[in-house]
């Protein structure tokens, strides 16, 4: 099982013109193994990737693009079977390809930035409404809430006094910025998705 990331920025001519930059990093910097990514028709990209690292990808993705001011992109994940294999992401195809253009092509109409496509319709029931609802959280982020979602993801597993030094904010500061982005309610969710992942995978 794989998964694709397929997400677009949002309002990108807008934007600073190193918004690009920002979105490379982001993608450059992703958690698992075999990722492949291809930035396509200037403001759109395409991930492939395990079925289980989708989420926190996401998330991160998102909270990488929300430190610039007034940012932010739009994450449709398909989950499923890949059938072709091709040097680019953009010109493969399969389940999770075809899943995850579906996910995004629902957005606007569901007026929401981050949808998912599973092969299993009551478990896409459960997790479009756990990720609308952590999107009341996560579309609100400021730069600062976004920029300690991305040092806290980044490094995992570590203590707030670090993640503050390396942020070079105080404890305090960074503990107050991942509350206001509701950061610990964030990761059950995603621990919840990855379990879930795990044991239909195996099924």
């Amino acid at each position: 099982m794989k998964a694709v990331i397929t997400g677009d920025i949002i309002n990108s001519r807008a934007l600073p013109p190193d918004w690009i930059n920002t979105l490379k990093s982001s993608l450059g910097n992703l958690f698992g193994k075999q990722i492949k990514w291809e930035i396509f028709r200037g403001d759109s990209f395409q991930v492939e990737l395990s079925a289980q690292d989708a989420l926190i990808n996401a998330i991160y993705i998102k909270a990488c693009i929300k430190t610039l001011k007034k940012a932010d992109v739009r994450i449709g994940i398909g989950i499923g079977k890949k059938s072709v294999n091709a040097a680019k992401v953009t010109e493969a195809n399969g389940e999770a390809y075809i899943n995850s253009g579906n996910a995004f092509d629902t957005l606007k109409t569901n007026k929401v930035n981050m949808a998912i496509t599973t092969p299993w319709p009551t478990v896409n029931e459960e997790l479009n409404l756990f990720i609308k609802l952590a999107l009341i959280s996560m579309d609100s982020w400021g730069q600062i809430s976004a920029e300690m979602v991305k040092y806290a993801i980044e490094n995992q597993n570590t203590k707030q006094d670090k993640i503050a030094k390396l942020a070079g904010r105080s404890q305090s500061s960074v503990s107050e910025a991942l509350k206001r982005a509701h950061f610990t309610e964030i990761m059950e969710l995603e621990h919840r998705y990855r379990t879930q992942m795990n044991q239909l995978i195996k099924n």
